[in-house]
């Protein structure tokens, strides 16, 4: 991976089918922070090692999600609502 997948999308998350976290952040984004589904890329990892190998070379992170915001990483869930309360999310997403 040269470039990150979807990293034509403003949000791209790396998330695995059976992680509560990974649809939570999903949802935050688009119900509560109103990023369109357009905007948002998902790359799912379910049993993909050789991804996951290589997120956690790129992002130091073993953990799903992992978010990027175009092109900035932001962490997982947590690390999203934490921006959000800091007030430094809106600039991140471009508002």
């Amino acid at each position: 991976m040269s470039t990150l997948p979807g990293s034509d999308r403003t949000v791209v998350i790396y998330k695995t089918q059976r992680c509560p976290y990974c649809v939570a952040a999903s949802r935050y984004l688009r119900e509560i922070k109103h990023v369109g589904d357009a905007d948002i890329g998902e790359i799912d990892l379910t049993n993909d090692h050789e991804a996951r190998f290589e997120l956690a070379r790129r992002s130091g992170q073993r953990t799903v999600p992992q978010i990027w915001i175009h092109g900035h990483h932001v962490g997982g869930y947590d690390d999203l609502r934490a921006l959000d309360a800091n007030g430094e999310l809106d600039p991140l997403l471009g508002r």
